[in-house]
């Protein structure tokens, strides 16, 4: 590691010390992925997220793809239908349970599923597969350039990551700051930039078209949704949760729905083609 009390110049930065540093400070645990998994393919219902993820990747029907933090297969399952073969990683029991029984439900036979931490992951253990892709599931893991190296080392032909945009999480900083607390940030996507140059790897970078904003049908579906990490908050600060919810969002007077348009997901696209090995 680099003496970063020391940096003269931005070459000299460590930018997968202060990638750890930051998330070290937010401190905010592991999600319980387990708990989530059956509410989860709900949630990922409210945006348009994941067409377009899907409309950006470059694929074909005899491509092999390693999907990392698959979860319940919101992304994996729409790829079996492109490509040869997918693989999920996810460190979650239940959401790798629900991705095998949606798939056996839809007479899916081309997934296979691992059970394993991201950080975890090793060329040597994975072997190759042409396509990897890391769908919002990089940006809580610490050991950043390790696992982007061996990333880097299992993919043929494309890498393709999604991290947090720069105004992903807007109404809930505002409710850290309606608690009065400080706002502890996720790393910026910049960081992931620097540290892939560090391994000689130029991304391209382009930020995805998310137009829809969130919808709910209650107070109770927005904390359940998981988006303020209830399970870190105290019974008050719950009780604080529900009036400020109350006092930012909209009711459609016809469908009754709950938004904020401020409410919407803001991810970075960054993907790499690989030299042939």
């Amino acid at each position: 590691m680099k003496n970063n009390e020391c940096i003269k110049s931005p070459e000299d930065i460590d930018w997968a010390y202060f990638w750890a540093k930051k998330l070290e400070e937010k401190n905010e645990g592991k999600k319980d992925w387990d708990k989530v998994a059956k509410t989860f393919h709900k949630k990922n219902r409210r945006d348009d997220y994941k067409n377009e993820l899907l409309n950006s990747l470059i694929l074909t029907e005899e491509d092999t793809v390693l999907d990392l933090g698959c979860g319940e297969g919101s992304i994996t399952i729409p790829l079996s239908k492109k490509v040869k073969k997918v693989s999920g990683i996810d460190s979650s029991k239940e959401m790798l349970k629900l991705l095998n029984e949606r798939a056996k439900q839809r007479n899916i036979t081309n997934i296979n599923t691992i059970q394993m931490e991201i950080e975890d992951i090793k060329h040597k253990d994975i072997g190759d597969y042409d396509v990897v892709i890391a769908s919002r599931s990089l940006n809580n893991i610490i050991p950043i350039k390790d696992t982007l190296n061996e990333i880097n080392k299992i993919a043929n032909k494309y890498v393709f990551i999604t991290l947090f945009g720069p105004e992903n999480w807007i109404i809930e900083k505002e409710f850290q700051e309606y608690l009065g607390n400080e706002t502890k940030e996720y790393p910026s996507y910049l960081y992931i930039i620097h540290i892939l140059e560090d391994l000689g790897i130029y991304p391209n970078i382009e930020r995805l078209k998310i137009n829809d904003y969130n919808k709910y049908s209650s107070i109770e579906d927005v904390i359940d949704n998981g988006k303020f990490r209830v399970d870190l908050l105290n019974d008050d600060e719950i009780k604080k949760l529900k009036t400020y919810l109350k006092e930012i969002l909209i009711k459609d007077e016809e469908t009754g729905i709950l938004y904020n348009k401020r409410d919407k997901a803001d991810w970075i696209l960054i993907w790499w083609k690989k030299e042939e090995k």
